[in-house]
């Protein structure tokens, strides 16, 4: 009974370093940027964390209960879904980026006399507006193919709720198998399994709380102090988002064999 509720308890903090994987923390952190506070930064890791317990306690108890058997194509397209969400994430980060850029164009191309920039916040998307003649036509359709969620959900608080639980399902869809099978080779009581899948989904909200905490309290401290710096960090950021994805596409769907049909074997064996 000791060495089960040590193993259980082993869980939490097997969580909180489950929670430093690296499209963990990239996925968090290209939302952290956009919410450059740490009391923001804490809110995104703690909905990360809650949408990963989800998943990892639904999906993981039945497996845990039931013996479900993961087919290995599923398995590795659920884990495909974090590589292309992490896609998704990086070119939503440089989006905004390069729709800043193209806004200032005009200063180098002689329209500096007639223009100037002012910055504008639509939900968590900040952008620049060229004021002037023409501005008043066409500065806010510019934008609306990058920021359309931002500008109409992001005033209501919802979004910016919805985004981080939603990236914490995924996540903790594509690893719960691998979790529930480790749990039952080490405790065969499949309640104390449960139990340990619980401690383990609380352990990772605590760690996400610490890295988000602390990748907020930077970006704090430093948009404070230098808007450009940190466009820059969101810019690296993204990149990182979009390269580490496009890494993890390749290496499931052509190493693990998604995508070229030979996957390997089951989860559960």
């Amino acid at each position: 009974m000791i060495a089960v509720l040590s193993l259980t308890l082993l869980g939490f903090f097997l969580g909180m370093r489950h929670a430093t994987d690296p499209d963990h923390v990239i996925a968090v952190s290209t939302i952290v940027t956009r919410q450059p506070t740490v009391r923001g930064a804490l809110l995104i890791g703690s909905l990360w964390g809650v949408g990963h317990t989800v998943t990892i306690v639904a999906v993981g108890g039945a497996i845990v209960l039931f013996t479900i058997v993961i087919p290995p194509r599923l398995g590795l397209s659920m884990e495909m879904a974090v590589a292309l969400m992490l896609i998704v994430l990086g070119m939503w980060n440089l989006t905004g980026f390069l729709e800043q850029i193209r806004k200032l164009r005009p200063f180098g191309l002689g329209g500096a006399g007639r223009l100037h920039a002012h910055l504008r916040r639509h939900g968590d998307y900040i952008h620049s507006h060229p004021s002037g003649l023409e501005s008043e036509q066409h500065g806010h359709d510019e934008h609306r193919h990058v920021a359309w969620a931002d500008r109409r959900l992001g005033g209501l608080g919802f979004y910016q709720v919805l985004r981080p639980l939603l990236i914490g399902l995924v996540h903790g869809l594509a690893g719960s198998a691998a979790v529930a099978l480790l749990v039952l080779a080490l405790i065969k009581n499949p309640w104390w399994a449960i139990a340990y899948l619980v401690l383990f989904g609380v352990g990772t909200i605590a760690g996400m709380m610490l890295i988000t905490a602390a990748i907020g309290a930077v970006f704090a401290y430093v948009s404070g102090r230098s808007s450009r710096v940190e466009r820059y960090l969101r810019v690296a950021s993204g990149l990182l988002s979009l390269g580490f994805g496009l890494f993890l596409v390749y290496q499931i769907g052509v190493v693990d064999g998604l995508i070229t049909g030979h996957p390997g074997p089951t989860l559960t064996e």
